[in-house]
């Protein structure tokens, strides 16, 4: 029995030297690539053409590292959807079988005022670390660690908090939102804490804090069109961004 064919493509990929270069798209070719193989697999062959080639532009940078699902590092716009055409992965998750031989397929780095590229198809992500260093996070003493059982919270509110913290901070959302707006983010990781009894104590300062920070990083507003949650590769809920405004609106008439 023969073997399948591999798929023969044309990839239209950015490259741009440095944050203060102007970049462009640079067309090359790869050959016989396995549809078993993964989307940054592939890249890592043409990484390879390139570097036995001695092309003048040299390999292309991108960002990776657990090639799991995991960290939300490789962040890439693939066909004009962030990680590419498949629900729910992030891109190391993505696998060749997705697209068709002889397909041209345009890749390039997220687009979004609050990432500015550093190289190529990597971009400077510290705007959602900085969001994090201003309240996304428990600073009061709760004590040691307690029994699985002993601080009583509702499964459904244990749950939601779940869902929220399953948030990779990947910036696909402020990628894909028309605004840049980094809402789904910041409201991820507010209501992470909201809903648990160790994040009360902080919660009016927490969502002062991170929204005043992710408007000082330049994030757009939002306005509820969707396409966050639609290209989310963990699929957090839009219903999040509810709990940050209400969270933000008490904090304010607290004060």
């Amino acid at each position: 029995m023969s073997e399948n064919k591999g798929l023969n493509l044309t990839l239209k990929v950015w490259r741009q030297k440095d944050r203060h270069s102007k970049g462009q798209f640079k067309e090359y070719k790869v050959e016989n690539i396995s549809t078993e193989a993964s989307f940054l697999e592939m890249v890592d062959i043409l990484n390879e053409q390139l570097i036995n080639t001695n092309d003048p532009d040299g390999p292309v940078a991108f960002d990776h590292d657990c090639r799991e699902g995991i960290c939300g590092m490789c962040s890439l716009f693939i066909n004009g959807r962030a990680h590419g055409p498949d629900d729910a992965i992030t891109t190391c998750q993505l696998h060749m079988r997705k697209f068709k031989d002889g397909e041209t397929i345009t890749i390039e780095p997220w687009r979004s005022g609050g990432f500015p590229v550093i190289k190529d198809l990597m971009v400077d992500r510290s705007a959602y670390d900085k969001i994090m260093q201003a309240g996304g996070f428990v600073s009061v003493s709760t004590g040691g660690v307690p029994d699985a059982n002993a601080i009583p919270i509702p499964k459904a509110d244990a749950d939601e908090a779940m869902d929220a913290a399953a948030c990779i901070g990947c910036g696909a959302c402020a990628a894909t939102c028309k605004n840049g707006s980094a809402m789904l983010f910041v409201s991820a990781k507010v209501s992470q804490l909201a809903l648990l009894p160790q994040g009360k104590v902080e919660a009016a300062k927490r969502a002062k804090a991170m929204v005043a920070k992710m408007d000082e990083l330049g994030f757009g507003n939002c306005t509820n069109t969707g396409a966050c949650e639609l290209e989310c590769p963990k699929q957090v809920s839009i219903s999040h961004i509810a709990r940050l405004n209400r969270e933000f609106l008490k904090a304010n008439i607290k004060d």
